[in-house]
């Protein structure tokens, strides 16, 4: 019987405790990969989610809090895998939230930390985990971005700016490392019934006065021409890909699952 194929792999997933993090964590876990969770819940919830994974997938699991939005808190972090695990093959930067407003009505504490958890908290971890992947001249890098790091929204100031930056941040960390095994790329999904959609859905149906199934297919029909959510399973499934052998002269990809709504 053959392998699966990220055998030996540690993979560290960034908001990884539910949503488009956790589809992704296991995925890689289904091919051999050991996980390092990452985000905030119930600590029952989440010891409970880790014996999942070692139970379904035979593979070890371990699990950080840290803030994402605090440089000393990811510089442990990474520490804290690098002692577990002897290091983090694969990074996928993940963690995000969201505000909407108009930009002169947009709280400056809301885009301070939108801006240092959806985009400067890719650094932290990027710059502490490339030294140890040269050095074993593998590594894959996968950033999470959105469509919004391709195309603007409005009322999404601060999340359209820090996409756009993880899209350029993805471009010179794989310029950066081109010489090397080491690969950076970045997935942009469209529409995601993540926790944080759900939010926007309940508020729209709110809003309107509308169901919230309703709610989910009119926001949908904005700006998705499939009609569909995008789900953590498929983009499991390009992480996995992007994680491969084939996909080692992919670099520098801001590579979208949108449902067609860049293609408009």
């Amino acid at each position: 019987m053959q392998a699966p194929a990220l055998k030996g792999k540690t993979a560290l997933v960034t908001g990884s405790t539910s949503g488009i993090g956790l589809g992704i964590a296991r995925t890689l876990a289904a091919q051999g990969a050991n996980i390092v969770f990452n985000g905030f819940g119930d600590a029952g919830e989440i010891d409970s989610l880790q014996a999942d994974v070692v139970r379904e997938y035979s593979v070890r699991t371990a699990y950080h809090n840290a803030d994402m939005s605090r440089p000393g808190e990811i510089a442990a972090m990474m520490q804290f895998a690098a002692e577990k695990f002897d290091g983090v093959d694969i990074l996928v930067n993940n963690a995000g939230i969201q505000h909407v407003a108009n930009i002169e009505d947009f709280p400056v504490e809301k885009w301070d930390a939108i801006i240092a958890i959806n985009l400067s908290s890719s650094f932290h971890t990027t710059r502490l985990a490339l030294p140890s992947m040269k050095a074993r001249n593998w590594g894959r890098i996968i950033n999470i971005a959105s469509v919004h790091g391709l195309v603007g929204s409005a009322q999404k100031s601060a999340y359209v700016a820090a996409k756009h930056g993880i899209v350029g941040f993805t471009k010179v960390t794989a310029l950066e490392s081109a010489h090397t095994g080491v690969t950076c790329n970045a997935i942009c999904p469209g529409w995601v019934l993540t926790p944080l959609v759900q939010k926007q859905v309940d508020a729209r149906a709110m809003q309107e006065g509308i169901s919230n199934d309703a709610a989910k297919k009119s926001l949908v029909a904005e700006k998705q021409p499939s009609g569909e959510f995008v789900t953590p399973e498929q983009l499991g499934a390009l992480a996995l890909f992007l994680c491969s052998d084939a996909a080692s002269q992919v670099r520098g990809v801001a590579w979208n699952m949108d449902g067609g709504w860049v293609a408009q």
